[in-house]
């Protein structure tokens, strides 16, 4: 993740340092520039969306979806969206907030009394959805920290694709750092807001990214990524072992739904991008405090605000997120004030998708 916020920080670099090319100019290079990058990483498939004066107005896949059966990346290919899906977790969050349902600086508790109270360097604290939107809660990540499981038996295969029961994989856990203090990036504290996003909307968490986000954007391909549920046109992913490029296992990704769970074709990722652009999901006020990069308790500033990664705070903005796991390497890129975009999914786990959007995002002529 470190890696990723440095390249889309130099993406600034040229996006304000190379001329834009005007629109009628872009497809005859578009082609050959995705195409030599493709070659230059080895990747096997990518899917490329390109946003300009707030519309879709590109949508290709490049390479393969299945390579050893010879499919065809295309417009109806599904990519996982790792941990872009973290963005639609804040904005369910967001709204229930809007509509006074969800108190962003109460304890999380209150939502989910089966995470227990949280201490650090002996003493209580509290965690609240604020801090958990901006990755400051204290919640261990992966390999940050000791992950430690409530042990509980459960009745159904897969019981974590409930986010109620996806917090215990880890409820028992020390905190990494005291409530904001400190930006630590996590994908464990998204599962524990989908809970309280749960709780305070009445709804599986599922369900209310469907009803708040996917039908307002058009999106009809979203959905969790469930391994064993069949999900026509879902790529093979492909990973490096020793130099070849073998298909990736087929990872389960159920029990981080809100922080990495979903998938959907390229196209519905860049309406998605539209939706944001066009202020269709969240308030114009609380669209600002999403984009506005957060502090930590001594005044400490970072490149993340509420579920959203802000790489140029002023005007034009460029913010948006990366992703990266099993089977896939995603990146979304906004520029609000120029309403362009770009989205770039891959099913090659060593892609490096921001590349695409440094090369791209600048040739997009801004709205006029």
């Amino acid at each position: 993740m470190k890696r990723l916020v440095t390249n889309l920080l130099l993406l600034l670099l040229l996006v304000f340092s190379r001329p834009l090319l005007a629109q009628s100019t872009l497809p005859d290079q578009l082609e050959t520039l995705i195409v030599e990058e493709m070659d230059k990483q080895q990747l096997v498939g990518v899917a490329v969306g390109l946003i300009q004066n707030g519309k879709v107005t590109y949508l290709r896949g490049f390479g393969y979806a299945d390579r050893e059966n010879a499919v065809p990346v295309d417009t109806d290919t599904m990519f996982r969206w790792a941990s872009i899906s973290k963005t639609m977790t804040a904005i369910t969050a967001l709204q229930l907030w809007e509509q006074g349902k969800l108190d962003l600086d109460a304890d999380i508790r209150s939502l989910v009394p089966s995470f227990p109270a949280q201490e650090y360097d002996g003493k209580d604290v509290v965690v609240t959805p604020r801090m958990l939107l901006c990755h400051q809660g204290g919640i261990v990540h992966y390999t940050n920290g000791t992950v430690i499981p409530r042990q509980q038996e459960y009745r159904r295969e897969y019981p974590f694709r409930n986010v109620r029961l996806a917090v215990n994989d880890f409820s028992l856990s020390p905190l990494v750092n005291g409530p904001g203090e400190k930006y630590s990036y996590t994908t464990r504290g998204y599962i524990l807001l989908s809970a309280a996003v749960q709780q305070a909307g009445g709804q599986k968490f599922a369900t209310q990214v469907q009803r708040r986000i996917a039908r307002p954007c058009g999106m009809v391909t979203l959905q969790p990524d469930y391994q064993w549920k069949e999900i026509s046109n879902r790529a093979v992913g492909y990973r490096k072992v020793d130099g070849d490029i073998v298909p990736s296992t087929n990872t389960d990704v159920s029990w981080k739904l809100a922080g990495g769970g979903f998938i959907s074709t390229i196209g519905d990722i860049a309406r998605y991008g539209v939706g944001l652009l066009e202020g269709k999901l969240v308030s114009a006020d609380t669209e600002k405090l999403m984009w506005t990069s957060q502090s930590t308790s001594d005044g400490t500033q970072n490149t993340y605000g509420l579920g959203f990664q802000v790489f140029n705070p002023e005007n034009p903005r460029i913010l948006g997120h990366g992703g990266a796991q099993e089977k896939t390497r995603t990146v979304l890129v906004l520029s609000p004030e120029r309403e362009t975009g770009v989205v770039v999914m891959s099913n090659s786990e060593y892609a490096n998708p921001t590349r695409f959007a440094q090369i791209l995002l600048p040739l997009l002529t801004p709205a006029q």
